[in-house]
């Protein structure tokens, strides 16, 4: 899901990713982001701001995924 709402937005922050994923805890909306930071899909920005400011992005590594979702959501709608 964070893939996928990545891809629809280019740029969101951790509130806006949250708020998208409802039952989500932060905690764990948090660890999946380092793993997917740590795999090279997502980019992580921080901004030197009071308060800090941080934005996700997908990688090129990241993009690429775009296909595998699509095959999967064509895949969901036949059965």
């Amino acid at each position: 899901m964070i893939v996928r709402d990545l891809l629809l937005d280019n740029t969101l922050r951790f509130s806006d990713l949250l708020r998208s994923m409802e039952g989500i805890s932060p905690k764990t909306l948090s660890l999946r982001l380092k793993e997917l930071e740590e795999k090279g899909i997502v980019e992580r920005t921080v901004y030197p701001e009071v308060p800090p400011r941080v934005e996700y992005t997908l990688t090129e590594k990241g993009r690429e995924l775009e296909g595998i979702l699509i095959e999967l959501k064509r895949f969901g709608l036949q059965l």
